[in-house]
């Protein structure tokens, strides 16, 4: 009975966006971070920042980390918050 009520809860929750990953903004860019508050915070994490541009409320990055490895990252635009999948902001 307890796992019928957890799967529930898991349900609920999910379908309510309790476990949404950030999306890019859908702000003006007026309301978006700056480029260099995000390429600083990536620089005091170790990468090399290549080349940063905006993409549908998103910020896409290109570095490399503190390894050596060529990463493509995406973050908010306005938060500044990662973006698993940055295609989500699309509709």
């Amino acid at each position: 009975m307890k796992l019928i009520a957890t799967i529930a809860v898991l349900s609920v929750a999910m379908s309510t966006g309790a476990f949404a990953a950030a999306q890019c903004s859908t702000s003006p860019a007026a309301k978006f971070q700056p480029q260099a508050t995000l390429e600083s915070q990536l620089k005091a994490a170790g990468m090399n920042v290549r080349r940063v541009k905006t993409e549908k409320g998103c910020y896409e990055v290109y570095a490399i980390d503190k390894t050596g490895k060529k990463v493509n990252l995406a973050f908010n635009a306005e938060t500044l918050e990662k973006v698993d999948n940055p295609e989500a902001g699309e509709n």
